[in-house]
């Protein structure tokens, strides 16, 4: 057992849109942006008092920490039940129970008066802005975003942790086969060197995120998240427009996602055993080869 090896993420208070495209947009760098959202109306409104006023009586698809094995789909809810009553659950006690993906502007296009897109560079694609939430003590699966697009990640109500990887780090990270995860199993924050040698050689980058803080998370950063508080976040989006970024998006959306479900209901844990073993074994077998019989 063990921790990742961390440094800090880069910080700044403010930014010019000159700055980010030089330092941190096209050399794919992440940065935290303190308070970036203090000039939206959002940064005073949005809380979770104001999300479960406006939209507590819909009923929202719910996820938790369980792995997905066997038959089920990987998009398959655990549970479904009105915001109004999950709000209170975030409020009052830690819950696993998360929720993501959700659409701005098909499920809460009010909230569309209270942020502008920034002018940093990026041509964000608008008809895709993104909620997630959850509960003090849920963690979310180190993964990186199938579109390969670059984030814009605003926090808001609490506080959340976030480790980064970079892409060069995907080959020590035990990534599922036909999936943009790592192991279920893999506990992220004392993983077991023993079983899994190649995380040893992991680097991360730490960020803590408030209240109206952003992050901007370059295309293919894989990401590691736990909420210290109840809390939500918004996502906008940058699609890639690198070549190979864009080819990889497509096999990631139209092709592997698909043939892993099917994969899972003509087979169900056979597969989902057969090709997380095969390759926990093939990234072991490299690892000896490379560093123990250097």
């Amino acid at each position: 057992m063990g921790q990742f090896k961390t440094i800090p993420v880069e910080s700044v208070n403010s930014i010019t849109k000159e700055d980010f495209i030089k330092s941190y947009y096209k050399p794919q760098r992440p940065v935290l942006i303190k308070g970036f959202s203090k000039d939206w109306p959002a940064y005073k409104k949005w809380n979770l008092d104001y999300i479960q006023r406006i939209a507590g009586d819909q009923i929202v698809p719910l996820y938790d920490s369980k792995p997905t094995k066997g038959r089920k789909n990987t998009s398959t809810p655990a549970k479904k039940m009105k915001l109004y009553d999950y709000i209170e659950i975030l409020k009052t006690q830690p819950t696993d129970l998360r929720m993501f993906f959700y659409n701005v502007l098909q499920k809460m296009p009010e909230l569309t008066k209270d942020f502008t897109y920034p002018d940093v560079g990026m041509k964000f694609f608008k008809k895709l802005p993104v909620m997630f939430f959850g509960g003090k003590g849920s963690k979310v699966l180190a993964h990186y975003d199938m579109d390969l697009a670059d984030l814009m990640h605003f926090h808001f109500h609490g506080t959340k942790s976030i480790t980064l990887f970079a892409p060069d780090q995907t080959k020590y990270l035990y990534k599922v086969p036909f999936a943009i995860h790592g192991l279920e199993e893999i506990d992220m924050d004392n993983p077991d060197f023993g079983k899994y040698p190649t995380l040893k050689h992991v680097e991360g980058i730490q960020v803590n995120m408030e209240h109206g803080d952003a992050l901007y998370m370059p295309s293919g950063y894989w990401h590691y998240i736990k909420y210290l508080d109840g809390g939500f976040s918004m996502t906008l989006r940058a699609f890639t427009r690198k070549p190979k970024g864009v080819a990889t998006m497509i096999y990631n959306v139209f092709i592997a996602r698909h043939f892993d479900n099917f994969m899972r209901w003509a087979m169900g844990n056979k597969w989902v055993n057969y090709k997380e073993e095969r390759m926990v074994e093939k990234v072991n077998k490299k690892y000896k080869k490379q560093y123990q019989d250097a």
